[in-house]
C-alpha cells in the first residue's frame, strides 16, 4: 500500500501548506479560465492536492485509506508498480473534465479536493466487493446500497446546486472507476454479478 500512503501523504503535506498560502491555493486550484486560455492544464490534476479545510481533507483521506489499499493491489498486479498511481491521476482529470468544459468560460468558478479520485477507488472497489460494509454516519451500509445512494443523491444534489459541492465530479469519477476497472479486468464484471446473487451482509 505504499502508492496509497504516499498519495495521502502527498496531498496532506500540500493541502496544509496551501491552507496557509492563499498564492498557493490559487496557483493549484481547478480555475478553467486558467486551462482554455493560459493553457495551464497541470490544474487538472494540482486541484486534487489542495482541500477546502480539514474536515474536507480528513473525510477524502480516511476513505482513500481504507479503500485504496486493496485497488493499489489490484492495479499494481494488472498494470504493475505504478498502475494505481496512474489510475488515481486518470481519475482527477477525468472526473473534472465535464466541469472544465462547462464552465471554460466563468471566471467565478473553481473547484478542489480529491474526492473525484476518491470516489473512482471507492466505486471500484464496490465492484470487487459490493457486499462489503460501508459504515455512513455510524450506519453500516451494504457496499452495493451504498452506492446506488450516493448515485441517486450526486443527481439530486447536482440538478439542484448550490451547496457549494462539485457532485458532478463525484459521478464521473464514480464512473471512471467502474469503467477503468473493467477494461483493466473485464472478468470483473462476471464476478460482480456472481457476488450480486450472494448476499452475505454482515460476514
Amino acid at each position: 500500500m505504499i502508492i496509497t500512503l504516499l498519495l495521502i501523504a502527498v496531498t496532506c503535506v500540500v493541502s496544509f501548506m496551501a491552507f496557509k498560502n492563499a498564492k498557493l491555493s490559487n496557483d493549484l486550484i481547478l480555475w478553467p479560465p486558467a486551462i482554455s486560455r493560459q493553457r495551464e492544464y497541470y490544474r487538472l490534476v494540482t486541484y486534487g492536492f489542495i482541500h477546502a479545510d480539514g474536515q474536507h481533507l480528513l473525510f477524502n483521506m480516511i476513505t482513500l485509506f481504507f479503500f485504496g489499499r486493496a485497488m493499489e493491489e489490484f492495479f499494481t498486479d494488472h498494470l504493475g508498480a505504478l498502475g494505481f498511481v496512474t489510475f488515481y491521476l486518470g481519475a482527477l482529470v477525468v472526473s473534472i473534465l465535464p466541469s472544465v468544459i462547462h464552465n471554460r468560460d466563468n471566471p467565478l468558478y473553481r473547484s478542489l479536493g480529491a474526492s473525484g479520485a476518491v470516489s473512482a477507488v471507492l466505486f471500484s472497489y464496490i465492484l470487487m466487493a459490493p457486499w462489503a460494509t460501508i459504515i455512513i454516519f455510524v450506519i453500516p451500509l451494504p457496499a452495493i446500497l451504498y452506492a446506488v445512494l450516493y448515485v441517486v443523491y450526486s443527481i439530486t444534489m447536482d440538478r439542484r446546486g448550490g451547496d457549494n459541492v462539485n457532485h458532478s465530479a463525484h459521478l464521473w469519477g464514480a464512473a471512471y472507476g467502474v469503467i477503468a476497472t473493467l477494461l483493466v479486468d473485464p472478468s470483473v464484471f462476471g464476478r460482480f454479478v456472481g457476488l450480486l446473487g450472494q448476499p452475505h451482509f454482515g460476514r
